[in-house]
Parts: C-alpha cells; structure tokens; sequence
C-alpha cells in the first residue's frame, strides 16, 4: 500500500521538529506562533492604514482616526520584532533542554547497557549528544531565531498576496509563483532536503572525535609527547571541512540558474505593477487603493527572503536523532521477561551457588561467539578468578552476571532459579563491582565512596582503610581540580577509591563481588595487600576477581581459565600448576618477565611462587 503524502510529511524531520515545540513549552510555543502571526500579519494591515490615511487627504477628510490606528500599527510593528525574537530564543532554550532530559532518560532508563555499546545508534547519538555545542552548527537558541525569521518573510508574503486579492485574483498567484520559485532555482533540492544522511552523520561523528582530541585532558599527554599536537589540529579542520562540504552540498546554488530566476521575477513583477500602473492611469484604481496594493505587491516578496531555511536543518537533525534514539534504544536496552509471575526476590542470594548453563553469548550486530553453550558453577561464599587471554570474555562474563545483558541461549541460574526471573532491582542491590573503566564522580570523597545514599563518617572510613586509601583526603574534599579546594587522585589512588566504594556496598547488604582487574594502577606489593584486605572483608560474600596478575589470582579459593568461550581449566592455583595445562603455561609466562627472582618494584618473586 503506498504511503501518503501527509504519512510522508510526518516522517519528515523539520515536522518533528515542530511537533517538539509544544513538549518543550507549550505555552510558550503557544506565544511563539501568536507573535509570528502578528509580526507577518501586521505590515499588511498597515499597508491598507497607509491607503487608508491616503484617501482621508486625497477626500479632505479627519486624519485623527486614520492617523492613530497607522500610528498603533507602527509602534506595534517596531515592538514585535524584538519581543519574538526573547521568545524565540527561550524557545529554543527549552527545546534544549527538552531534547538533552530526553536523551539523558533514553540513555538510563534501559535496563540493559546494548543500547549504549550498539555501533548502529553511534552516529544518531553522536548527533543528539552534541547539537548544541556549535561546532557543526549554530546552537539550538539562535536556530529557533533563525527560524522564526524565515517563517516570518512567508507569513508577511502570503498575508500581502491576500490583500493583494482585493486588486486582481490572478496578481497574488503570479507574484506567490515567482517568488516561490527563487526557493527551487536557486537551491538545489531546498531545505526540504534531508541532510541527516549517514554519510553526514559519520562526518559529524569523526569531526567530534577530533575535536575531543584537541580539548579533552587525557590525550593531552601523549599529543605532546608523540607531537602529535598539529595532527590532530589538521584532522579536526579536515573532518569538519568535509562535514560542511557535505551540508553545502545539500542547499549549494545553481549558479546557472541565478539569471533564468531574475528573468522570471522581473516578468511577473513586470505584469502586475504594469497593470496596477494602466488602471491608475484609466482610472480603474484610486490613489489610496494603489498606495495599498503596491504595497502589497512588494510585501510579497518577502516569500523569497522567507520560508523553511537553512536553520531547521540544523535544528530538526537532533530532534530527529532523539527521537529515532527513544525507540531504537529501549528496545535494545532491554532485557528479556521473567517467565516468573511474580518475580522472585533476590532475598540474600546467592546462598548455595551461581551456575553457567549453556550460555552462548555475542553482543548484537556482531558475528563473533563469546561464549559457545558456557558451563560453570560458582559457589557462594567463595572467591573465584577468572583467567584467559584477551577477549576470552572475562569482562563478559561480569556484565552477564549484573544483567546488563541477557544471554542469547542457555540460562544463568543463582541458587536453582533463572537469573531473568529474579526481581532485577532486588538484583542488582545484592552486587557490587570495580570495572575497569569505573567512574571517576567529580564529587566528594564521601560521595565517590557512598554515591547511592547517605553514611556515617565510621563507615566512610572503615570502607577507604580496607581499600588502603585512607588519609588520600578529607571526605568532603571534591576529587578534581576544577572546584575550589579539589583535588586529583593518581590512577593507583582512584582504584583504591573504587575498591572502597564496593567494600561499602558489602558492608550495606551485597552479597556477590565482581573485580575486573581491580589493582591493574598498583604495584605488586601494593596490589597483593590490598587484595588480601579485600578478601577479608568479604568474606561473608561471593568474589569473583579477574586479573592479569598471577600473584593475585592465586589467593582466590578457585581459578577458571577461560578460552573460546568456555571453560578450559578450574581448580585451585595448587590443582591447576600440577596439571600442567594452560593455567601453568600463562603462569609461567608471566613469572620469565621478571629478572634475578625480583619483580619491577624490587619484591621478591617467592610471592609468585
């Protein structure tokens, strides 16, 4: 069945766009229209008080009244331009913050994180994430400005060509024609083109990459130790320049047709001041209904100045995004339903173990397996490590068990009962975890370590001393810079910072210890003491640690090697160097870095044997 031309226009961007405004601020979107209507109506009617106060001389008449009513008019055309203009820009404003709540919401709100990781929504959250920095265009507040203006020129043309009427029906028509057609001579494909095309989107998103590059602290190190300052500069200018050259190309001018539209503006113009001429001259029109109608004729012009312009696309692009993001990224983000009705609560689990069965895992639009049928049983109450070389899905394995991700076949079993079916809330207050990118709060001390509720300053401190970061700064010291009195921590201190922030969740009720490479900032000694604190301090909890470091790894009660998406190896650190397998290869490995028996921080290498 063929799609309409209204269903067509709806699926349009720039009718988004419009259709945000009122979400944004209705009653201010309400103002807005009001005052575009007045600021287009108004020149035509002064146009007829102008005529009006004519014929009043020309008939000897009282100017009072005519004079007044023009004088209003005016004033009142003076004072509407710069008042649309606040309210276009606080327009703007909100559709801002509008469009940024939304995305921020459309972000959190998925249970699941695949919305976040899925190559395909990049580019459109690329886009919705940086519209209004102004780097590919003007912000969002002077967009809705622009707009208005360009809406204003076709109000005030089509109210002329209405009084326009009044003189001859065929007048408006012609002059509407030829001025319309500027907007399709002179622009190739017109505003209505969209320029939100996957090509623009990649160029947007690998200028905004160079662009954070340039000004982002953390490359800042190495773009001065690689010099690699002025590459990034020209790459930032290259992607941009193809960014705005893909966007010029969608409005660019036919320079070919710039003197075929001026030959077609003048004609028409030509036939209708022609014929308002010839019945002044006959008598036909009257001086005060000339006065008015060549007013009017000229006011029509003002639809080639007008019109839908080069801002919407600015401003419709993001709106788009957002939108098309709101649906695409809760349907990734979630999570498969619980076949349990109601579900169950997570109580104190786990208490007898977690069980792997089966799980084949791949994360959504790639092809490769991670996990192929995955069978592992983690006992509860225990401390578990997780070894295998790179992309073995340590890290996977972690992010299934918080349900960030389902599995795509097989289940996840926490004390008999299917991971999917347990209230996920309930769930996920049982966990704890140190990822390798955890967050950094530029916030205080005191909140970095208790971000989800309110502590006593006993259980602040007892958390950062079994984390070895007491004394790093005081609780209400900001962790950055840029505040007045913060500070920065060193890599090694963050991880400590982490470490106590999960220790705090254990001590407040989780039960399940997730550590992926939790120590990779410290040095040996320090990573080993820290560890050992780790473990005392949960020991009424489950641990699962993944590491790269031997020395670590075998404190654990058991040790699972991870290889082509299943287990290979498992056992304790004794069990697994007896059998002689790939556990003792990799420790092996590991112990011929270090020189002499000593490690790179100078401690003995008996702590690995």
């Amino acid at each position: 069945m063929t799609e309409s031309p209204l269903a067509r226009l709806r699926e349009r961007q720039e009718w988004k766009f419009f259709g945000v405004l009122p979400k944004a601020d209705l009653p201010l979107t309400v103002l807005w229209w009001t005052l575009l209507l007045l600021s287009g109506i108004v020149p035509a009617v002064f146009a007829i008080a102008t005529g009006v106060v004519v014929g009043v001389v020309a008939g000897g008449g009282s100017l009072v009244g005519p004079l007044l009513f023009a004088g209003v008019l005016f004033l009142v055309m003076q004072l509407l331009p710069p008042v649309l203009q606040a309210v276009s820009m606080n327009l703007g404003s909100r559709v801002s913050a509008w469009l940024n709540d939304t995305l921020a919401r459309t972000c959190v709100e998925p249970p699941g994180i695949a919305h976040l990781e899925d190559p395909a929504l990049a580019e459109d959250l690329t886009v919705a994430r940086e519209f209004d920095r102004g780097m590919t265009g003007p912000p969002m507040f002077l967009n809705v400005d622009f707009i208005a203006a360009g809406l204003l020129g076709l109000i005030g043309g089509v109210a002329s060509a209405i009084v326009l009427v009044g003189f001859a029906w065929w007048a408006p028509l012609v002059l509407v024609a030829c001025w319309a057609a500027t907007h399709w001579l002179l622009r190739e494909s017109g505003v209505w083109s969209d320029r939100n095309t996957p090509e623009v989107r990649a160029a947007q998103r690998h200028a905004d990459y160079a662009y954070r590059l340039a000004t982002d602290p953390a490359p800042a190190k190495e773009l001065r130790l690689f010099g690699l300052a002025g590459w990034v500069v020209e790459r930032f200018v290259a992607r941009r320049q193809r960014l705005f050259e893909l966007q010029y190309r969608a409005t660019r001018l036919r320079e070919k047709s710039v003197l075929l539209c001026l030959l077609i503006v003048l004609a028409g113009n030509a036939a209708v001041f022609g014929a308002l001429g010839l019945a002044g001259v006959t008598g036909g029109l009257t001086i005060d209904r000339i006065v008015v109608f060549a007013q009017s004729a000229v006011g029509v012009s003002l639809i080639a100045f007008g019109g839908l312009n080069w801002a919407l696309d600015g401003a419709a692009a993001p709106v788009a995004a957002v939108l098309r993001l709101e649906g695409a990224m809760r349907d990734r983000g979630a999570l498969a339903r619980p076949t349990a009705t109601p579900q169950v609560p997570a109580g104190h689990a786990p208490v007898r173990e977690i069980r792997f069965r089966g799980v084949t895992f791949r994360y959504p639009g790639t092809d490769r397996l991670i996990f192929d049928r995955l069978d592992l049983t983690i006992p509860a109450g225990g401390s578990l490590a997780i070894v295998g070389q790179n992309g073995a899905g340590k890290t996977t394995l972690a992010k299934l068990l918080c349900r960030l991700y389902d599995p795509d076949d097989g289940s996840i079993e926490v004390d008999g009962v299917d991971l999917r079916d347990l209230d996920l809330a309930a769930w996920r207050q049982r966990i704890t975890a140190v990822f390798q990118d955890f967050v950094r709060f530029e916030l205080p001390l005191r909140e970095n370590v208790a971000p989800a509720g309110p502590a006593t300053d006993d259980e602040l401190r007892a958390a950062l001393t079994a984390a070895g970061a007491d004394g790093l700064a005081g609780l209400d010291t900001v962790l950055a810079k840029g505040y007045p009195g913060g500070t920065d921590l060193s890599g090694g201190q963050w991880q400590r910072v982490a470490l106590a922030r999960a220790l705090h969740a254990v001590r407040t009720g989780a039960g399940l210890v997730l550590l992926d490479e939790p120590t990779a900032q410290l040095d040996v000694r320090g990573e080993l003491a820290i560890f050992e604190r780790v473990l005392a301090a949960t020991r009424s909890a489950t641990t699962i640690l993944i590491s790269h470091r031997f020395s670590t790894v075998r404190l654990a009660d058991r040790i699972c090697v991870l290889e082509h998406g299943r287990v290979i190896e498992q056992g304790s650190h004794d069990e697994l160097i007896t059998l002689g397998g790939r556990y003792r290869t990799m420790y092996q490995l590991q112990a011929r870095r270090f020189d002499a028996g000593f490690d790179e921080e100078g401690v003995a290498f008996d702590v690995l044997g």
